[in-house]
């Protein structure tokens, strides 16, 4: 927490908080286009998942939806699926119905395998991807369509186990000099200085700051779950001059819309850009930032249990894949070749 609090003081102090900045956020729309059932990725007609290829998606009238597309948003819906979750779900399925060129209730496994065997060969698409591939199908068959089908028909593929990148202070110090924007610069030091991933810290309230105790609330996090996290005095004042340059009322970091709060994307192209303006040679993302936190405290010596509840994670071996990137850990450790004991000198032989 130390090595955090002097990152965020020394750039406070420094004047490095000048400007104040709003980028407009991309709003993309998500449809499907199908057709009945026919050749193999054709693109006419209409199925049952989706929209009809006449329907244009810049239009502002609610397009007619099929009832297959219907029930899926529905049980969705019902399940309590966070809506990233039923945007991906939605657009695998269209993509998914478009490379057979047929509604996915005319699909059987075979099928299926077929598709995922293309993703992974062909579209060469990571692990991770094709699992929420799988996950979305899974959910359209056994939820939606209740097919009489296991999960075990739903083979996933084993995901590589990466360490995280992690900065160094210097590091990190140098990163936030290259955001030029006051907002920007304030959510990112709100992302490393509290351990927020960047859907957290852009859904934060002004009312959701507790400067007398000390803490943000973090109100439906991941697994919509709510939590409070740390509020280091320079953060604070971090915020403060942020608070008093812009004047938000509603959202601490608002978008350029009204009534809504800066989107995801926008903050992490800001983020892009300051790493690419920083020369620092590694993929920074706003969670790395979230990384870095994690491993500092543990090497200012935090307990790993203090760590995962900061950061939200409901198992302890998440978080303790940060003692894997800490180097005051890892090369702190004591090898136990070194608690063997030293074999004796062989006492030469008289000639």
């Amino acid at each position: 927490m130390q090595v955090i609090v002097k990152v965020i003081d020394r750039l406070s102090a420094a004047g490095e908080l000048n400007r104040f900045a709003v980028s407009r956020e991309q709003r993309h729309c998500l449809q499907f286009t199908h057709s009945p059932p026919g050749d193999r990725r054709g693109r006419s007609g209409h199925t049952g998942i989706g929209y009809s290829d006449n329907h244009n998606s810049n239009s502002r009238k609610d397009p007619l939806m099929t009832p297959l597309r219907q029930r899926f948003i529905e049980d969705m819906q019902l399940r309590g699926l966070a809506p990233t979750t039923q945007r991906s779900y939605i657009h695998y399925v269209a993509e998914y119905a478009k490379f057979y060129n047929t509604s996915p209730e005319h699909l059987d496994l075979e099928a299926l395998r077929q598709y995922e065997l293309y993703l992974l060969h062909e579209r060469k698409l990571s692990a991770e991807s094709i699992n929420t591939f799988i996950s979305a199908v899974q959910f359209l068959y056994l939820v939606s369509l209740e097919m009489p089908w296991g999960k075990a028909c739903f083979p996933r593929l084993r995901r590589p186990e990466k360490l995280p990148v992690v900065l160094s202070p210097q590091e990190v110090e140098q990163f936030f000099r290259q955001v030029p924007s006051l907002k920007y610069r304030a959510a990112l030091m709100t992302c490393y200085g509290a351990g927020l991933r960047i859907s957290e810290a852009v859904a934060l309230k002004v009312s959701d700051v507790d400067s007398s105790r000390m803490l943000l609330r973090i109100q439906e996090g991941k697994g919509r779950k709510d939590r409070y996290a740390m509020l280091s005095p320079r953060l604070l004042a971090v915020l403060r001059c942020y608070w008093r340059a812009a004047r938000p009322k509603d959202y601490l970091f608002p978008s350029w819309r009204d009534g809504h709060h800066l989107s995801p994307g926008s903050l992490a192209h800001a983020c892009r850009d300051a790493a690419r303006e920083s020369g620092i040679g590694k993929r920074i993302t706003a969670h790395t930032l979230r990384h870095s936190f994690a491993t500092h405290l543990l090497e200012n010596g935090t307990d790993v249990r203090v760590i995962q509840a900061l950061l939200g994670h409901c198992r302890i071996d998440t978080t303790a894949r940060y003692t894997q990137v800490s180097m005051q850990v890892v090369a702190g450790t004591a090898s136990p070749l070194d608690q063997l004991a030293r074999p004796a000198r062989p006492v030469p032989r008289p000639k």
